[in-house]
Formats: C-alpha cells, structure tokens, sequence
C-alpha cells in the first residue's frame, strides 16, 4: 500500500511540475521545470524497476538534452521585442501539429494495458537491456527511426537560427 502512496506522490509531483513548464512564461525557468520532471520520471523509472532507463533518462535527458535547450535559448537571446506575432497561419498550425501529437500519443498507449500484463508474467525480465533493445529494434523500429530524422530536423533548425542575420536598426 504504502509503494501505492509513493507512486500517487510521484505521479502527482511530475503533472505539477509539466504544467510548470508549459505555463511558464520565462523561458529559462522552463527548461529547469523540466529538469525537475525528468528527475521525477527517473525516480519512477526506478520504482518500476526500470534501471537502465532511469539511467538513461537522468544522464541524457536530465544531463546533455537541458544543457543544449538551455544553450539554444541563450544563443537565440529571446526578449520581448524580438517575439513574432502570432497570426491564424501559425495557430492552425500549431493547432494541426497538437492534434497529430495526440494521436501518435493515443496509438502508442493503446497496447499499454496488453504489454503490461505480458510483462508481469515475466518478472525477471523487467528493466533489462535485453529486453528494451529487442522491443527498440522490432516493435517500434519505425517510432525509434522517426525520432531520429526529428532529432536532425531539430539541429539544422537551430544552427539555421543560431545563423540568421541580425537587423540592424538604424
């Protein structure tokens, strides 16, 4: 009961803390919401007896992934006045990007509750590396290739960023 207690506690604390960085209005303290996240989410991970992913989650996400975020947003210098207005384009499509977000979302948890019971079945397997590489490499090869392209996608828009001239106001 009480390992019950802990995970509603988690739980509890990683909603608060996501909300914290959508509803944030400085970006800096945003990114440390996060950080704060995935370190409950690592702690999840462990409950879960999932080592090697809180592992991994703390030394790449929690670690490199904050330190390039926090990087991209000193590099681009955000203010006020450098803000783009929003206009319907651009809210359509963030509206059309949401909603594709969502749906890859509801596809991917529909197995969940399948996957869960095959896995209490096989208790000692839980967590092993073994069993994340063989799930990573057959079942969703697809999502892990996706996510790769995404991860480029991400570096060439910054470094375009991070390239473009600056206006110079006379």
């Amino acid at each position: 009961m009480s390992l019950q207690i802990i995970s509603i506690i988690l739980g509890s604390l990683t909603l608060a803390s996501a909300l914290l960085v959508v509803f944030s209005k400085h970006p800096v303290r945003s990114v440390i919401y996060l950080v704060v996240t995935f370190f409950f989410i690592t702690s999840m991970y462990i409950m879960m007896n999932a080592q090697f992913l809180a592992i991994v989650n703390m030394i790449v996400y929690a670690g490199a992934i904050m330190v390039l975020f926090l990087f991209v947003l000193m590099l681009l210098n955000l203010n006020k006045e450098a803000e783009p207005v929003t206009t319907k384009g651009s809210q359509l499509a963030a509206f059309i990007a949401g909603g594709s977000l969502f749906l890859v979302l509801i596809t991917a948890l529909k197995d969940t509750l399948t996957l869960g019971q095959t896995y209490r079945a096989h208790n000692d397997q839980i967590g092993l590396v073994k069993q994340l590489g063989n799930l990573l490499f057959t079942k969703y090869l697809v999502a892990f290739e996706i996510t790769s392209i995404l991860f480029i996608a991400a570096m060439v828009g910054a470094i375009l960023l991070a390239k473009r001239e600056k206006q110079i106001i006379e």
